[in-house]
C-alpha cells in the first residue's frame, strides 16, 4: 500500500498511474522568472496610498518565507513516506516548482524594495511580524509534528502523516497561500500591479496542482485504509483548519487595517472561511462556516486563462503542445 514503508523503485507495472500523469502534467506547466515584468509595476507602487504600501510590504515580507517552508517538509517529510515511484516523480518536481516561487519571489523583493536594509527586514519577518511569525509557527509545528517518524508502521503513525499531508494541502497552500493571492487579485481587478498578478497567475497553478495532488494521495490512501479516516481525524481536521483561518485572519487584520474599498477584514473572514469549507468539502468532512465568496474577482481564478492575442507575453501557455496544427483550419 501507498503508506507502507519502503522504497519501492519499480515504475513497472504502474500502481498508480494517476499520480505520473500529473507529473507530465506538471512539466508542460514550465515557466521560469525571467519571463515576469515586474519592473512595469513600480509605477503603480509609487502612486499607492500609505496603507496600500503596507499590505503590499507585509504581503511580499510572507511571500519571502512561504514556500521556502512547503519545500522543507515535503523534503523532510513527504517524500520518504510516499512509497511510490510515481508520486515521488511528482514531488520531485513539486520541489522544482517550489524552488522557482522561492526565485520569484526574490526577484520580487529585489524589484518593489530597493532599500537593502528593508529587504533584510522583509527577510525576517517571521521574526518580527506576529502576525507572519504565528503562520510560520503553525507550519513549523506541523513539521515537526512528524519529524521523528523513521517508517509509518501503526494506524497512530500514519494518522500522524496524514494530518501533516492536509494540514500542508489544505491549509498552508490551500488557504494561506490562497488568502495571499486574494490581495494579488484585488489590485488586478484595479489595474494594478499586472506583473505581479501575472508571475502570480503561474505560482496560483503550480500549487493549485500540489494541493490537488496531496488530496489524490490523501483518496488513495483512503480507498487503500479506510479506517484510518475514523470521527477523531475529522475532528483534528476541522479542529487543523480552524485554526488556520484564524492565524489568516490575524494577518487580514494587519494587513488591512481599517480596510480599503472592495478588500477589508470581514471580506477576508468570509473568503477565508469559504475556502474552508472548500477544502472540507473536498476531504468528504462536513462544511464548518457557510460562508458565500465575497470577492467576483476569485470567481474565475481556478479556470486556466485564456491568453490576449494581443498580450505583451502569452501567460497562459504550455511547455508543448500536441498535435498537428493546419493553417487553412477555422478558428
Amino acid at each position: 500500500m501507498l503508506l507502507d514503508p519502503g522504497m519501492d523503485l519499480t515504475l513497472r507495472p504502474m500502481r498508480y498511474p494517476d499520480f505520473y500523469e500529473r507529473f507530465r502534467a506538471a512539466i508542460r506547466n514550465t515557466w521560469t522568472v525571467e519571463e515576469v515584468e515586474l519592473h512595469s509595476d513600480l509605477a503603480d507602487l509609487a502612486r499607492m496610498t500609505p496603507q496600500e504600501r503596507h499590505l503590499i510590504n507585509r504581503l511580499v515580507a510572507f511571500f519571502a518565507t512561504g514556500d521556502s517552508i512547503v519545500a522543507n517538509n515535503l523534503v523532510l517529510n513527504l517524500y520518504q513516506h510516499v512509497n511510490a515511484p510515481e508520486a515521488r516523480l511528482y514531488l520531485s518536481r513539486q520541489l522544482f516548482e517550489e524552488a522557482v516561487h522561492v526565485q520569484f519571489y526574490l526577484t520580487l523583493l529585489d524589484t518593489y524594495l530597493p532599500d537593502p536594509d528593508e529587504r533584510v527586514k522583509a527577510f525576517a519577518a517571521i521574526q518580527h511580524i506576529p502576525s507572519i511569525r504565528d503562520k510560520a509557527e503553525f507550519c513549523f509545528r506541523w513539521i515537526d509534528s512528524i519529524g521523528s517518524l523513521q517508517r509509518l508502521e501503526t494506524a497512530a503513525e500514519r494518522r500522524q502523516f496524514l494530518l501533516n499531508l492536509i494540514c500542508f494541502a489544505a491549509c498552508i497552500e490551500g488557504l494561506f497561500f490562497y488568502g495571499a493571492f486574494a490581495y494579488v487579485y484585488w489590485f488586478r481587478s484595479r489595474g494594478l500591479l499586472g506583473g505581479l498578478a501575472t508571475g502570480t497567475n503561474w505560482v496560483f497553478r503550480d500549487e493549485s496542482m500540489h494541493m490537488e495532488f496531496a488530496f489524490s494521495v490523501v483518496d488513495t490512501v483512503r480507498a487503500e485504509e479506510p479506517e484510518l479516516f475514523d470521527d477523531e481525524l475529522g475532528k483534528q481536521v476541522t479542529a487543523m483548519l480552524e485554526e488556520a483561518v484564524a492565524a489568516e485572519l490575524a494577518f487580514a487584520e494587519d494587513l488591512c487595517g481599517e480596510g480599503m474599498p472592495g478588500m477589508g477584514v470581514e471580506q477576508m473572514r468570509q473568503y477565508l472561511e469559504y475556502v474552508a469549507d472548500q477544502r472540507l468539502a473536498r476531504l468528504g468532512l462536513p462544511q464548518r462556516y457557510g460562508s458565500a465568496n465575497p470577492f467576483a474577482f476569485m470567481e474565475l481564478q481556478d479556470v486556466q486563462e485564456l491568453a490576449n492575442f494581443f498580450e505583451r507575453r502569452v501567460s497562459a501557455y504550455q511547455v508543448a503542445v500536441e498535435g498537428n496544427v493546419s493553417f487553412d483550419e477555422t478558428f
